[in-house]
């Protein structure tokens, strides 16, 4: 009878563990869903509506190049202008990601995205659609995912995938530049999200497949929600705000070294699509605005080519996005990542060379 009694409690205490962690699961799940509706989903149908009707999102961010010189009145300008538009998601990025490490069963994360396979990375990939976050506000998220012990294919592929495949940005480019960058777009956005993310995953040292079967039980965490979601929320503002300030300061203040106007003979020429493709992967936007750059430079006479291979570095990553993250993934994966986006970049340009 007493060991009826034991089996039947450590039942109850199971289920109501179980229970809880549902709780937590969903509990996270309508706290981003709010966040994004706010922050992302309902901005961007009223943006999609004005590019239909108008073909146009507003003006580049980089304003006029010609009449700006290499300064701080021009980094605090830069800044300004680039924090107003971002502050909202990047305040939830840090939020979503001090979330996930407390909320998220690290037992239920490991099944899912804890495998180097192709799946756990496609699953990730998948996942990032909804976000429609730029490279800088996803990074919080890769950084939670990754102290979580989730793959670096994984973490990568919603890191990547979060600005790569927005499904805003590209009605956005249908109807502000044409289907073409929109196909092109979709296309290297894939590769990068699914091929080059999953690739990164053999540049870890002594990786090997996780034996989910191990997981049955999993270790309880110190301390009480609160106290472990304001460590982890303190440890993300300490090491993040500071390096995402002073590096948007920075390229702000050299924006128009990065831009340089280039002359007729050499605005559609091999080194131009290189030198945008380096730029475009350093610089720092907020979501979308590679396409009024874009345009802008098109309109200035800029060719196909460098038009085209900002169109995949630019949003892809920053050196803002990077320091973040750099912390979180061995300094091969991110050297891979970085030079695979050039590289993507200089073949989108040449490939829009011929068909802009």
């Amino acid at each position: 009878m007493q060991e009826v009694i034991i089996i039947d409690t450590i039942i109850k205490q199971h289920s109501q563990k179980h229970k809880k962690m549902i709780g937590f699961v969903v509990a996270f799940i309508l706290i981003a869903a709010v966040g994004l509706l706010y922050v992302k989903w309902w901005p961007y149908y009223n943006k999609s509506i004005t590019a239909i009707n108008t073909h146009s999102i507003g003006t580049s961010i980089l304003g006029d190049l010609s009449s700006i010189t290499p300064s701080w009145q021009a980094a605090i300008d830069y800044a300004i202008v680039y924090f107003q538009s971002v502050w909202k998601a990047a305040v939830l990025g840090i939020l979503l990601g001090s979330l996930v490490q407390v909320l998220i069963p690290t037992q239920w994360l490991l099944k899912v995205l804890g495998k180097t396979t192709f799946g756990s990375t496609a699953i990730a990939g998948i996942a990032s659609v909804p976000g429609m976050m730029c490279t800088c506000c996803a990074a919080p998220l890769a950084v939670g995912l990754r102290k979580k012990n989730v793959s670096v294919g994984s973490a990568l592929a919603f890191w990547i995938g979060n600005p790569m495949l927005n499904p805003a940005t590209l009605i956005f480019m249908t109807f502000v530049l044409s289907w073409k960058f929109t196909v092109m777009r979709l296309l290297f956005g894939i590769i990068l999200t699914f091929g080059v993310s999953y690739l990164a995953n053999r540049f870890v040292k002594d990786t090997k497949p996780i034996d989910i079967n191990k997981l049955v039980t999993e270790i309880e965490p110190e301390g009480s929600f609160l106290s472990r979601w304001l460590k982890s929320l303190g440890t993300m503002l300490l090491y993040i705000v500071p390096a995402y300030i002073l590096s948007v300061l920075l390229l702000g203040a050299g924006h128009v070294w990065l831009f340089p106007h280039l002359g007729e003979s050499t605005a559609n020429s091999l080194i131009a699509i290189i030198i945008f493709a380096i730029t475009g992967m350093l610089f720092v936007i907020p979501t979308a605005a590679e396409i009024p750059i874009i345009q802008t430079f098109l309109s200035l006479g800029l060719g196909g080519g460098p038009a085209a291979a900002l169109l995949i570095t630019l949003p892809a990553i920053s050196l803002p996005s990077l320091l973040i993250v750099y912390k979180s993934f061995p300094k091969k994966v991110l050297l891979f990542v970085s030079a695979s986006v050039v590289i993507l970049g200089i073949i989108s340009g040449l490939i829009g060379k011929i068909i802009f």
